[in-house]
This record gives structure tokens, sequence and C-alpha cells, in this order.
């Protein structure tokens, strides 16, 4: 589909994805991003990649050895405590034992920041354009089938053929297909950071260990993950309204707000899991999470030239951790739909509006299976996560996959 004009919006790791892949198989796109520059905002903590998710995109972009590069297999390393501060797991402590893939952990952890940069460095020059958010977007009323987009800096992209919406959760071009919206999960989550622990904080970056450190209880939750940086990121969950974060009493700006956090929600918890929220000094962040309904589609006729990747298609929770992983495969389910309609003898013969049509119909069809497998899985984690025995239930899990693959290794020892 030589003559058909692609436009990205949203320059996460779905849209970016999507554009590499494209490039990479000589079809011109742009990605359209709001942000003014790649270091405009923090892009959030570490995420690992699994080898039909995430890797697999990387690897169809040809990106898959340099993220082996600064990917972290040990950072897959998890720590369980229950709320009065007993260990339940701890990897840190043990040999390796996951399962490898292609000579590395099969699930390593790499920096949200790192990932987006590989991508970003990836496009062809000029085919990111930054500062450009997006104020509204409609089908073009002299040429049908064809789409406008507007932007806040005044400026118009018009005429597109192929309107990508990878624009997360407050998606603008969303409107277009459905009028979902998303709606609050029920949890909302505070975000601590204590920049160089290893340095500043040295018990804190040995309690954390290599990866992370999971507290599930009734109602609460936390969570830390370790950074390439060396960082810790904390986040202290709860189950609370949407407008808790105004009404609770709590100044977050105020110097002694960990401090009441711990006091009025986790006074009870061991001595340990205080110190994770009191020790985490450089940046609180109250943030909501939001959700869209399990199982969201729209028809595939619903708006013809436009769709949607990742959390804009099948906005979830991060309480499976799948996110990222399922938006970058819906990128590389979309790139092989638009490709194949462009090399098969079949597409040649008909219009670049029917093969653009055709490849979204393609795409979405996976795309909302997976998606609705993925959102059901947050769901399941977001109740266990927030359950009595949740902190009892996830290193069980762990220890049965952990007793299954040591009976895997010594029968394969005894064979040979």
């Amino acid at each position: 589909m030589p003559a058909v004009k692609i436009a990205i919006i949203g320059a996460g790791p779905a849209g970016l994805t999507l554009a590499r892949i494209l490039q990479q198989n000589s079809i011109p796109c742009t990605v359209y991003e709001a942000e003014s520059s790649r270091n405009n905002r923090n892009q959030g903590g570490t995420l690992d990649l699994h080898p039909k998710g995430g890797q697999l995109a990387l690897k169809e972009a040809g990106l898959l050895p340099i993220f082996h590069k600064h990917a972290r297999p040990e950072g897959e390393a998890s720590k369980i405590v229950k709320y009065d501060g007993s260990v339940l797991w701890d990897d840190n402590v043990m040999e390796p034992w996951r399962p490898a893939a292609e000579g590395e952990q099969e699930r390593p952890e790499i920096d949200r920041v790192v990932l987006r940069d590989i991508l970003i460095d990836s496009l062809d020059e000029g085919s990111l354009k930054w500062g450009k958010k997006v104020l509204g977007v409609a089908e073009n009323e002299k040429t049908k089938g064809k789409f406008n987009v507007s932007f806040a800096d005044g400026s118009m992209e018009q005429d597109i053929d192929l309107l990508v919406g990878a624009d997360g959760a407050w998606s603008k071009v969303r409107p277009l297909l459905t009028s979902e919206k998303p709606f609050y999960s029920g949890i909302t989550a505070i975000e601590l950071w204590a920049l160089d622990a290893e340095k500043k904080n040295p018990w804190l970056s040995q309690y954390v260990g290599q990866g992370s450190v999971f507290m599930f209880d009734e109602g609460r939750a936390i969570m830390c993950q370790r950074q390439g940086t060396g960082a810790i990121r904390t986040y202290a969950c709860v189950r609370r309204p949407e407008s808790w974060t105004k009404e609770c009493g709590i100044d977050w700006t105020a110097a002694d707000a960990r401090e009441r956090l711990v006091a009025e929600y986790f006074n009870d918890c061991g001595a340990d899991l205080k110190r994770l929220i009191l020790e985490s000094r450089d940046e609180i962040i109250p943030r909501q999470t939001y959700m869209l309904p399990v199982g969201v589609k729209w028809a595939s006729d619903a708006c013809a030239g436009v769709t949607l990747l990742g959390d804009a298609a099948h906005l979830m929770t991060p309480f499976a951790g799948v996110g990222v992983n399922v938006a970058m495969a819906d990128a590389l389910e979309l790139a092989k739909a638009i490709i194949a309609r462009k090399e098969s003898i079949t597409a040649k013969l008909v219009s670049d509006r029917n093969n653009v049509a055709r490849a979204i119909e393609q795409y979405e069809k996976a795309m909302f299976e997976r998606g609705e497998q993925a959102a059901a899985k947050t769901m399941h984690g977001l109740k266990g996560h927030f359950s009595a025995t949740g902190s009892e239930e996830r290193a069980g899990r762990i220890k049965k996959g952990y007793n299954m693959i040591m009976a895997q290794k010594m029968e394969k020892k005894q064979k040979d």
C-alpha cells in the first residue's frame, strides 16, 4: 500500500513498535506525540517483556539484540511478604531457577524509558513529530474515508488513509469507534521514589533485592521495583473511592504525607514494609487507576480507516503486568496485516481504501480476543492483589512453578 498515508497518534511502546516494523518493510508512516521531547516527563518504572509478547514484536522489528543488551534478567526476582512482615518467598536468596529462552531469562526486566529510547532511536529521521497534542479528529468532509487531525499548535494533518490511535487511556481517536470511556477501578496507588538507593539507602536497596517486592492484603498492597538506575520505586495502593486523594485529609505535598499514609492505612504492617514507604523520600505522586470494560469491542465498519492499539483499545489496570506486552503484540499484529495487504497479489487488484479496511478487520479480530483475555487476567489479578490471602496465593503459585521445574530438572538428570 505505498500510496496510503498512515498516521499513528502516540509515541508509547505500541505506536513506536508499529512505526518501526512498518518502516522496516518500506511502508512510510508518521508518529505524532503530545509531549515536547523524549525527556518531557517521567516514563514510569520497569516492566518485563514476554517471549510471545514484547520480545516477539522486538524480534520482528530487528531490535531484540539491543533489547538483550539493556535488559536485566535478574530483575525477575520476586520477594513476597505478608502484611506482618514475614517473608513467604525470596528469589534473591536462591540459585536462578526460572526457564531460559534463547540464552536469556524468559521475561527479563527493562526500564520503560530505556525501551522507549530504543524504539525512538530506531525510527526514520523526521518520522516522529513532537509537541503534537491532538485537539480533535474527524473524517474529511470533502474526501470520505480519509481523516483530519487537528493539533494544539494550530496545525492540521489532512487526508489520512489509516489513523491509528495509540494514545493511551484518554484516547482522542477512540470516540470515532466507540462511546466506551475509562472508569475508575477502585484502586489508588501512591507512587513513591527513592533515587540512587544503592548509595543513599543501603538497607532499602538490600531489602528490595534485584527485582520486586510484593505485599498483598485485604484492600491494600505494597509493590516495589528496582530500576536499572539503582532507584527504588514503591507503590502503596489502597481500595478507596475515586475522590479519596482529595478528601482523605492527607496533604500529599506536605512533609508528613508518608507518615500520615502509614499511620492511617498501613500501621499494622511489619516494620520493614512501613520503612519502604517512609524512606522513599524523593517523590510522591497519587495515581488513580482506570480501566475499560473487559471485552470492549466495536463493529468492524464503525469507522473504516481507524483503529486502536494498546491502552486506547483495551485499557486495563497494571495488576497482571501484561499491558505493554499486549500493546506491542497489537502493534505486531496490525503491522503484519498491513504488510500482507501490501505484498499480496490480491491486494494490488483492489483499492487502497479496501486494503486498509481489510487489514484493520484482520487485525481487530485477533486484537479483541487478545485484549479480552488479558483484561480478564488483570481483573483476576486485581481481586487477588487486594484480598486477605493475596500474598499467600502469590507465593503458592511461585512455589508450585518452582517445584515443577525442579522435578523436571531432576527427571532429566536421572535420564542423562
